[in-house]
């Protein structure tokens, strides 16, 4: 079999490692009222469980903001598991101070596990959506 290419859905069970900032480590002055360590906290462990009740197969990687620190969690994670997918969640991506982050993250796992295929959230209660656009139902 070929090499799939960007359209094609991957298998039901491809292994997805879910990356996000770990709720310690971001300013919670500049987030939306209401928003604090123990909601965000909350709201990752609920879409956590709604991710293996849909029967994704993910590793969850909550990274610090230092692009070291960040990659050097992310390739333990690939050391442990072969992923065909990484989900990216929206405070790596949407927050200007983590540019160099995001495109830290980028690639390593272009590097570390080529042929990976990304994919984006924009809140820890639509993760499930976005795996769905790249893994067959």
């Amino acid at each position: 079999m070929g090499r799939p290419t960007t359209s094609t859905p991957l298998p039901r069970d491809t292994k997805v490692l879910s990356i996000g900032l770990h709720p310690s480590v971001l300013d919670y002055s500049r987030m939306p009222d209401g928003l604090d360590e123990a909601v965000l906290t909350t709201r990752i462990e609920a879409g956590n469980a709604a991710l293996r009740e849909a029967g994704f197969d993910t590793v969850p990687c909550l990274i610090d903001t230092s692009p070291d620190r960040a990659e050097a969690t992310v390739r333990e994670h690939l050391q442990e598991h072969t992923f065909g997918l990484a989900m990216i969640g929206g405070g790596v991506r949407m927050l200007p101070e983590n540019t160099l982050l995001f495109e830290r993250l980028v690639n390593v796992l272009s590097e570390a596990a080529p042929g990976i295929r990304l994919c984006f959230n924009t809140a820890p209660e639509n993760t499930a959506e976005a795996l769905g656009r790249w893994i067959q139902s």
